[in-house]
């Protein structure tokens, strides 16, 4: 690897805090550096490494994002440089930065939406970010997933219609420190709203792609009917003002967000991507070639090729077939690809507008309502749900069940959909290889005889999930024998040495799987000029969820970040290189959803630590953090 940038005189400067946080590190500085070389020579760069940071101890660092970590430069001549990295925060779920707060939900006129108590509703649950530079500014694009928790402390009733911001930044010359200036939401009534917004990031070129999350929305029990009307209505009714009802399949999509250089934004949503539960879509080096993660229980690999490179408004759409090698630590396959179809954006979107229902899509019986269901043309499926469903395709319905009916058509087709809480994907295109993280490691993935299939036969759970490496290539055949266009076609997966979770009994703070592996890995994002994976937690297994860096070269792996207890580390992206200085991004939301396995102690502990440190509880609870690990200099 060799990069270069220049590296003498490097300044560290601290940067006050005021009422909009240009960052704030553990001690209150920015730590961003700034190197400009003060005889104009040019320093070759060969590797990029991480010290670790310990994992909090004390309840007062438990509730904080911390990091004590620093980034090791080595360059060619055998010199090596640390620089100190700080966490620091750019505003908070509760800032306003623009007109309202940042965390702030609407509806379709873009008027701020209220809960019952007449309370604004900010949600606590910043998701994704991309650092976006167009017409020399910088512009941030962040998710909020969804409501948690209302004002007054009480469970948020039903998921609400969510939002994404657009935030301006200034940045320091001489430090790097990054400032929120200004701030607008992201408007997507011209799509008909937006729901649970996952991860996301940015695209090689230079537009934001974020995710849409259809499983709290829209499930179908087994008369075709949707069973989940409470998110429906919720829909209807707060996003719509009841003047609109909400049409199920207008969800679960990939949106992209264009920033232009007036600062204004614009939306799609890419229905030929497909619809399911995305966490992500992760471009590859070809510009057209598009990996998901699809969360959930008995989900599926998917992979987009678009037709046109950077243009994602037509393509195929394909699922992975497991053709398993081993069931231990995680299990290894080859894969094979199953082409579900072809379609542009304005032939899916087209069928939904026509009023498409699932049951003009499938038939659907029980065994008990039809006991020759198979002799009838029935196929016994488990797709996005841990029971099984008998779907028959009625004539013609290809392409909607292809991309209104993704998973459950992946399944029929004979594809496997049978991972657990699949998430976020990231590309390594020197090696030619992608990083998919698994968040659980169970249920369809074990050997299961009494399935439809049982493609996955994995010996035992791993409640801390692993990140599987898969092996790109070219030249590769899908399973009718057509040539698939894309040189970056998974070919195989594994779980390497170090990315495996490890359970463990509950220890004294109340961590079921080992606080020094990565536990239920989530956001995942990699740096070709640092050879690094960054990985972010959502651990149902870890008191404190962290960030990690994993050196795809020598395998080290470092903690760099710890987030406050009970949240879950989001928003990660890594910029190499923003006029001289790198960034890492990463969010937190949901603070004080304390774990279970807390032992009363530690609970106690954490609460008062909280208190001291917020004024309550719920103050704690309410507020989340948009921020950057800074500290690096560009690469």
């Amino acid at each position: 690897m060799l990069f270069r940038r220049n590296k003498l005189s490097v300044m560290i400067t601290t940067v006050l805090m005021g009422s909009v946080l240009s960052g704030c590190g553990n001690d209150g500085s920015d730590g961003a550096v700034g190197a400009t070389g003060a005889d104009g020579a040019a320093s070759v760069v060969t590797s990029v490494e991480f010290t670790n940071t310990p994992a909090p101890s004390s309840y007062a660092d438990m509730v904080m994002p911390i990091t004590s970590s620093k980034a090791i430069v080595t360059y060619a001549d055998g010199t090596s440089e640390e620089y100190p990295l700080t966490y620091n925060v750019l505003f908070k779920n509760t800032d306003t930065i623009g007109t309202n707060e940042a965390g702030r939900l609407y509806d379709v006129n873009g008027s701020p939406l209220v809960d019952a108590n007449g309370a604004a509703v900010i949600a606590e649950t910043p998701d994704a970010n991309s650092i976006l530079t167009v017409g020399g500014t910088q512009y941030l694009v962040t998710h909020y997933e969804y409501d948690w928790i209302l004002a007054d402390g009480t469970d948020a009733p039903t998921r609400m219609p969510m939002s994404m911001t657009l935030t301006e930044l200034s940045q320091d010359a001489s430090t790097g420190a990054l400032t929120a200036v200004g701030q607008t939401p992201v408007d997507f009534s011209s799509v008909d709203g937006l729901w649970i917004p996952c991860a996301g990031g940015p695209t090689p070129w230079n537009t934001h792609l974020g995710s849409e999350e259809d499983y709290d929305l829209y499930f179908v029990d087994s008369t075709g009917n949707v069973s989940n009307t409470t998110s429906l209505n919720a829909m209807t009714t707060e996003y719509f003002n009841s003047a609109q009802t909400a049409n199920p399949y207008s969800y679960g999509f990939i949106p992209e967000v264009t920033v232009a250089a007036d600062g204004s934004s614009s939306v799609v949503k890419h229905y030929s991507m497909g619809r399911a539960t995305w966490e992500l879509g992760r471009v590859m080096p070809d510009n057209r070639t598009v990996y998901f993660g699809d969360d959930g229980t008995n989900v599926a690999l998917f992979m987009y090729v678009a037709d046109t490179a950077e243009d994602l408004t037509a393509g195929s759409l394909y699922a992975a077939k497991w053709n398993q090698i081993h069931a231990v630590d995680g299990g290894a396959a080859d894969l094979t690809w199953v082409k579900l179809g072809h379609a542009t954006d304005a032939e899916v979107k087209a069928i939904i507008d026509a009023g498409t229902v699932f049951t003009d899509i499938f038939d659907i019986t029980t065994p008990t309502d039809t006991p020759t269901w198979a002799a009838d043309g029935y196929i016994e499926i488990r797709a996005g749900q841990s029971s099984s469903e008998y779907v028959r395709l009625k004539t013609g319905m290809e392409q909607a069940a292809a991309f209104l009916e993704s998973r459950r058509y992946a399944a029929y087709l004979g594809a496997t959909t049978e991972f657990r809480k699949m998430e976020g994907v990231a590309v390594n295109s020197q090696d030619k290889k992608a990083y998919l993280a698994m968040s659980y490691i169970q249920k369809g993935m074990k050997a299961d005889a009494t399935g439809p299939a049982d493609d996955i036969q994995l010996t035992g759970d791993i409640n801390a999930g692993g990140t599987y490496e898969i092996q790109l290539a070219g030249n590769q055949l899908d399973t009718d024998g057509n040539k698939i266009q894309s040189e970056w076609v998974g070919t195989s997966m594994y779980v390497p040495v170090g990315l495996l979770g490890e359970d463990i009994a509950t220890d004294a703070l109340g961590n079921t799987s080992n606080p020094d592996k990565v536990g239920n890995p989530d956001n995942l994002y990699f740096s070709d000029k640092m050879r690094t994976l960054f990985i972010g937690e959502d651990s149902g297994t870890h008191v404190n969820n962290f960030v990690w860096a994993y050196n795809v070269d020598t395998g080290k792996l470092s903690r760099i970040l710890s987030l406050p207890s009970g949240s879950e580390a989001t928003g990660l992206v890594v910029n190499d290189n923003v006029n001289g200085y790198a960034y890492i991004g990463s969010n937190n939301q949901h603070q004080g959803e304390w774990l279970g396995s807390l032992p009363t102690a530690v609970k106690d502990g954490l609460v008062a630590a909280a208190v001291a440190a917020y004024g309550s509880e719920l103050n704690y609870k309410l507020e989340a953090n948009v921020g950057y690990i800074g500290g690096i200099p560009g690469l």
